[in-house]
């Protein structure tokens, strides 16, 4: 049967200004493992720390601009584009546009603190 889920979970956010995370799928909202669905609104200027995560994550920019750094560079990935970063790949996200951003995460196994491994 299918499983609505009529509300997601806020979750806090990493980063040196508050950051809207709303997980629907995922392991506080509807306790899934293999996958994690979220919807994050990020203020103009926001940075969190770089990760080198042990999931893929697949995002789509809705609103604003959303600035991925990795080891060879960055990508500014606008409105209406995706961006794919593979697990055990070192990146960093931030929205520097005064707009912010508002994007949707899809991590494959789902996101977790424990497997995120944030930098120092």
């Amino acid at each position: 049967m299918p499983t609505l889920v009529s509300q997601p979970t806020v979750i806090t956010a990493a980063g040196n200004k508050p950051k809207l995370i709303e997980e629907f799928v995922g392991r506080v909202n509807t306790q899934t493992a293999e996958l994690s669905l979220a919807r994050m609104k990020s203020p103009g200027g926001w940075v969190e720390p770089g990760q080198t995560p042990e999931f893929d994550e697949f995002t789509l920019v809705l609103k604003g601009t959303l600035r991925v750094t990795h080891k060879a560079g960055s990508l500014d990935v606008i409105a209406g584009q995706t961006v794919i970063t593979r697990k055990g790949e070192w990146v960093q996200y931030s929205t520097p546009a005064p707009e912010g951003a508002e994007y949707v995460a899809v991590c494959l196994p789902a996101f977790s603190p424990q497997t995120v491994h944030r930098d120092a």
